[in-house]
């Protein structure tokens, strides 16, 4: 499969390899990889988890609590990333006039705000 193909759906909100892959005149200084690695990590072993209660034939409501306690989750994971985004690379952008840096903060809050 192509590169390209992993994000095809027009629309989605979903940016190409491309455009994740970026040159900023800025650093990319990020304070808290370990613990949002690590965030994840809980995260992807939670949904594993509701995933067998699916599968298991759980009650619906049972999954829904669950599915809401990851989705708590995530949203606690992008606000520590997005901290860190602010804090360093977008002081570091602003420091040297990085504009396109931005546009694609603004960018991203807009798909976390959906």
């Amino acid at each position: 499969m192509k590169e390209k193909e992993l994000f095809k759906e027009k629309g989605s909100g979903k940016m190409t390899n491309e455009e994740l892959q970026h040159e900023h005149s800025h650093t990319h200084t990020h304070q808290n990889t370990k613990a949002v690695l690590n965030r994840l990590s809980r995260i992807i072993g939670h949904l594993n988890a509701v995933k067998g209660m699916v599968e298991n034939g759980r009650d619906c409501s049972e999954v829904l609590v669950q599915l809401a306690a990851v989705r708590s989750a995530l949203n606690s994971v992008c606000e520590v990333i997005l901290q860190d985004h602010i804090d360093h690379c977008i002081v570091d952008a602003v420091q040297t006039g990085d504009m396109e840096a931005l546009e694609e903060l603004d960018k991203a809050i807009q798909l976390l705000m959906k």
